[in-house]
């Protein structure tokens, strides 16, 4: 493992972090839906392990179903949901926020670590990937082999009345 420059030494640190951050927030998110009370034990459920995952290929396939999970909640979700409150226990103190804002924060959280890794691997041999290409509709061929292994299409992401 190369250490690198970032608030965790190395790539794997910063992809395993990502997920096991979105694995408690996830959490959080569905067992309020549910009506669920808060996780009894959230430190070891989510983070016993500080780096669960020792490959690429473990990781990914983790994160990607941990995104799919994300991806189902949003999806349920209608405006008028966003402001309900989500309880989260932090041990000595529970947190309670709403949906519209663990949301926010959990997008934060990806883009800030997974910029950081977007720059370590700039001092690799391995080109980084391109990540401001999701938005413009010109972009879409840009973006399309991301889309594909994603599993996605254009119109599922960007609807015809949203584009």
């Amino acid at each position: 493992m190369a250490w690198r420059t970032g608030f965790f030494p190395s790539i794997k640190a910063t992809l395993n972090h990502i997920l096991t951050v979105d694995w408690f927030y996830i959490d959080a998110l569905e067992r309020e839906m549910r009506g669920a009370p808060p996780h009894p034990d959230y430190r070891s459920a989510f983070f016993a392990v500080e780096e669960p995952f020792e490959t690429c290929a473990a990781l990914w396939e983790a994160q990607r179903a941990s995104d799919r999970r994300l991806i189902a909640y949003c999806r349920s979700l209608r405006d008028e949901d966003l402001g309900r409150v989500v309880t989260i226990d932090r041990g000595d103190e529970f947190q309670r926020d709403t949906r519209q804002r663990l949301l926010a924060h959990i997008f934060g959280h990806q883009i800030h670590h997974r910029g950081q890794v977007h720059a370590m691997l700039s001092s690799t041999s391995f080109a980084p990937p391109q990540l401001d290409e999701f938005f413009a509709a010109g972009e879409a061929p840009l973006r399309a082999q991301d889309f594909q292994e994603l599993g996605w299409s254009e119109e599922e992401i960007w609807p015809p009345n949203l584009s």
